[in-house]
């Protein structure tokens, strides 16, 4: 599409006013940053950042700039702001994670929505005979449910298979998962079947692990994996993204969970590779710009809130105001979130899911064996009671073992059988995690279990 194609955000109209940027000076101070989440609710350990991110006032503020310049006057936002205000996001992004061309950057809701571009494909190569029948996806057995989801409804029933890796957790070394890996690529390939997709995490949800994400996709590449899609939802604000290091065909990353966009938006890389494969890649909500490419089609999909993603830039502004900005924000994340787990690991005398060097600004830390969590149904009823009786929010993940494994011991000889997933970012305190270490260790101190928690 030609650089001054008005679908792609170029506008002759230079009348229109971009929202305010806020005023900059020295880096945030602590104040500065309380004010910024001042719209938190007070008096919660808020220390799950990973579910559903978190947004700063001055972003807010220019979120509503854009809402208000759209509701003042929607014709000129839709033909002279709206395609240039996503332009600029998506050549921020472009910049971000090292994209060749700024058309290999979609902006859409979220990674479930990029699944569904993704699966929807595979679907159709299923239906239209390019694929054999039982040819098989690949993707580790944690995988976040709505991936899971989107292969029942668009390759399961049309024929396409699945393989289910098993994610070795605790885990002590990339070499594990790398193993287990190829094991599971061997069993996709059994009975003269093809791996067509491999389903690649770059960090796990729950569990919480820091994956070897670029080995993963050079053992695809070796092992003849047709295509390789990333599902790094936590990625972006968590770890450095160079989409030409990792080498996938498909990347796509949340912006909304750790790089302080407002809810929802994620980037979808696509990898230009030319043909018909690439105008085959379409978003799952059709409207007058399908066809256009998969970036002009994400950018009207009809009347609706673009807000999200036109405030990239203005994220960009409010990370440069810390110290290191985004690279500095990500390596005091997790230098906080290790020193937090250790704490805790240390209190309860339990462990961390995954080395230091594996985790990132989430991390795993095994819970007291004597709460005996036993069950899923267990694991959210003391997440549940967290919340409402001590005010303290984070999820709790049920370790279910197999057959034949002994499990990790705590420092009372009991099998650990449910882990906590803290998170870090810059608006945590240390007492937010001292308060989850007091309850725990009250709840262990009074003899409780799941089975006899208050109701909630």
């Amino acid at each position: 599409m030609a650089a001054d194609d008005r679908r792609n955000g170029d506008s002759s109209n230079r009348n229109h006013r971009d929202p305010k940027k806020p005023r900059l000076s020295e880096f945030l101070t602590d104040s500065d940053i309380r004010s910024e989440f001042a719209h938190h609710q007070t008096g919660v350990a808020r220390i799950n950042n990973g579910s559903f991110g978190c947004c700063p006032r001055s972003v807010l503020d220019a979120q509503r700039e854009w809402q208000l310049r759209f509701l003042r006057q929607p014709d000129d936002f839709y033909f002279n702001g709206l395609r240039r205000g996503l332009l600029a996001s998506r050549a921020v992004i472009g910049d971000l994670i090292n994209a060749d061309n700024v058309d290999e950057v979609s902006l859409v809701d979220n990674a479930t929505t990029a699944a569904a571009i993704v699966l929807q494909r595979v679907g159709r190569c299923f239906s239209e005979g390019k694929y054999k029948k039982e040819d098989t996806v690949v993707m580790f057995h944690c995988a976040f449910q709505s991936v899971k989801k989107s292969i029942q409804a668009y390759v399961s029933r049309v024929g396409g298979s699945t393989v289910e890796v098993r994610l070795p957790f605790p885990v002590n070394s990339n070499e594990e998962i790398v193993s287990a890996f190829r094991e599971g690529l061997k069993r996709g390939r059994a009975n003269g079947r093809t791996v067509r997709l491999a389903i690649i995490d770059h960090i796990t949800s729950m569990p919480c692990v820091l994956m070897p994400v670029r080995e993963l996709v050079k053992v695809c590449r070796e092992e003849g994996v047709e295509e390789v899609f990333v599902d790094a939802a936590h990625a972006i604000g968590s770890v450095k993204v160079d989409v030409k290091e990792i080498g996938a065909d498909y990347y796509v990353s949340n912006l909304h969970k750790w790089f302080f966009c407002p809810p929802s938006i994620a980037f979808f890389y696509c990898k230009k590779r030319g043909g018909s494969d690439e105008s085959d890649v379409h978003h799952p909500v059709v409207s007058h710009e399908f066809g256009n490419g998969l970036a002009i089609e994400s950018a009207w999909i009809g009347t609706r809130d673009y807000s999200s993603q036109l405030v990239v830039p203005s994220v960009m502004e409010f990370v440069k105001r810390f110290e290191g900005g985004i690279d500095g924000i990500m390596k005091r994340n997790h230098d906080e979130a290790v020193r937090m787990g250790l704490m805790l690991c240390s209190a309860w005398g339990t462990n961390l899911g995954s080395p230091p060097e594996m985790c990132v600004g989430m991390v795993m830390i095994g819970l007291p064996s004597k709460l005996c969590v036993e069950s899923d149904d267990d694991a959210t009823k003391l997440r549940s009671y967290l919340r409402v009786h001590r005010s303290v929010e984070v999820p709790v993940y049920f370790l279910g073992l197999g057959d034949g494994e002994e499990g990790v011991k705590d420092k009372d000889s009991g099998v650990i059988t449910a882990y906590v997933r803290i998170s870090h970012q810059v608006y945590n305190e240390t007492e937010d995690y001292e308060r989850l270490r007091d309850a725990v260790t009250e709840l262990v101190k009074d003899h409780m279990t799941c089975q006899n928690l208050p109701p909630v």
